[in-house]
């Protein structure tokens, strides 16, 4: 099948190096009679492709070496003559005609421990394939009225642009199918997210390197402290569990280098009756270590499915000087894909305010919802991004942490996170952005460790 995914990404990397915003903008309206004319030359050449007017559906045994041949003998007539139109119209086809054999081919990615893209030509064309899960609240033609892209007219692929994604290393987990039991019937992803405590926990420190000043983080507990940590978050998970939770969301910087483990074991010890309420992903708290901050994922049977490192570095000021959060970039971005919910992406905090770094993301991998643990002394610029996300419908979970109040900032933390999500015309328009609220307590320096808040995400 690499062949034929071949022809698919050359196919489009030809027109999207041909083509200009306005064919695409002429192309969404093409005539009936101009679709009728591209259907009948197609099925001429192709006819187990396109017979009657209509796209049949391929699978591996109809994609022989004859088919190929047929088929590029047919894009070099159509290249020859510059017939543009028939060109993205045979992609469409190709594009429609796979819808079944790309369903089979996400059964077999939920098997691996990471995917890698459909074609093998990538790095020669620019173009990643991937097979594209659906999402209840996204739109069939999302951005079609915004967007001039090649990717607009696909629907079972999901096309991935080199020049979008830039120097960033991307890499895909495809979640297994039996990992959110329940979604298939309910259509509803149930979010638990908690700031987890006031007590900070750490000293910042700075640090000179080649002309700029660096903060980085101290963690001040021992073994002792580690340990009581790991089980708060334990317990966070239980609670979250007994409210029937999908996904469990921590705060940025809150975590510890034993955690991920810790958290790890305790799952794998749970029987098969007790595993099922817990959260399908667990979002731990980032550690802040050796120049990174890290986030680690697992899913309810213990398993580290990934680390995602922090991208963007924050900056802070002090007495008239900046001072720049001394991270490293990985550059490895991980997208989770499923059936239903679309793709899944953690941003870490500023990731999620470099506006450029977040919609360069959203956009190449069309991402549905994102994840935004956070450390922040204020929920204002996140409030900004949010509809950033609405417009391309995108949800997002952002949650804060008492911990990072500071005096005088205290206004900032009425509320301590948000859920961004995308409803119908129908629906309530405050059901847009879901408030979490501050405990009166954390306002007076008192923290009960207690609060967790609960917000679902529903099918439009």
């Amino acid at each position: 099948m690499q062949r034929i995914y071949n022809i698919i990404a050359e196919l489009c990397s030809f027109i999207i190096s041909s083509c200009t915003e306005d064919f695409f903008v002429k192309y969404s309206c093409i005539a009936r009679s101009e679709r009728e004319r591209i259907h009948l030359l197609i099925g001429q050449q192709l006819p187990s492709l396109v017979a009657g007017g209509r796209v049949q559906q391929l699978g591996r045994e109809d994609c022989t070496e004859a088919f190929c041949v047929q088929l590029d003998r047919l894009i070099a007539r159509l290249k020859e003559q510059a017939d543009y139109f028939a060109v993205v119209t045979l992609v469409q086809a190709l594009d429609e005609s796979l819808e079944g054999e790309l369903r089979r081919t996400v059964a077999e990615y939920q098997r691996d421990d990471f995917s890698v893209v459909l074609n093998g030509n990538r790095e020669t064309t620019g173009v990643g394939l991937l097979p594209r899960c659906s999402c209840c609240w996204e739109r069939k033609r999302r951005l079609s009225h915004y967007y001039n892209r090649m990717d607009n007219f696909l629907f079972n692929l999901l096309l991935m642009e080199n020049s979008i994604l830039g120097e960033l290393i991307d890499k895909h987990f495809f979640l297994p199918a039996d990992l959110f039991p329940g979604f298939a019937e309910r259509k509803s992803l149930k979010i638990a997210a908690t700031p987890l405590r006031l007590e900070r926990e750490f000293d910042v420190v700075s640090f000179d390197e080649d002309n700029v000043q660096y903060f980085g983080i101290d963690y001040t507990g021992g073994a002792d402290q580690f340990a009581a940590d790991n089980e708060q978050v334990w317990q966070k998970i239980l609670t979250a569990a007994g409210q029937d939770s999908d996904i469990i969301v921590f705060p940025e910087m809150l975590g510890n280098p034993e955690m991920p483990d810790y958290i790890s074991s305790r799952l794998r010890l749970l029987s098969d009756q007790e595993r099922e309420k817990i959260p399908s992903l667990i979002i731990l708290p980032s550690y802040w270590s050796k120049r990174r901050n890290t986030v680690a994922i697992l899913d309810k049977h213990g398993n580290l499915l990934c680390r995602q490192c922090k991208q963007n570095p924050f900056r802070v000021e002090q007495d008239g000087f900046g001072y720049l959060e001394g991270i490293l970039s990985s550059l490895v971005v991980n997208i989770f894909h499923f059936e239903g919910i679309g793709r899944i992406a953690i941003l870490i905090c500023k990731d999620f305010l470099t506006t450029k770094y977040m919609e360069q993301l959203m956009r190449c991998f069309k991402l549905t919802l994102i994840i935004v643990p956070s450390f922040s002394t204020g929920s204002y610029d996140f409030r900004q991004s949010f509809d950033l996300c609405a417009h391309d419908d995108c949800n997002v979970v952002w949650i804060n942490t008492c911990a990072a109040m500071e005096k005088g900032k205290e206004a900032n933390f009425e509320n301590i996170g948000y859920v961004r999500k995308r409803v119908s015309r129908t629906d309530d328009e405050a059901q847009m952005l879901c408030k979490m609220p501050i405990c009166d307590g954390a306002m007076k320096g008192i923290c009960r460790h207690d609060c967790m808040y609960y917000e679902s995400i529903q099918g439009v």
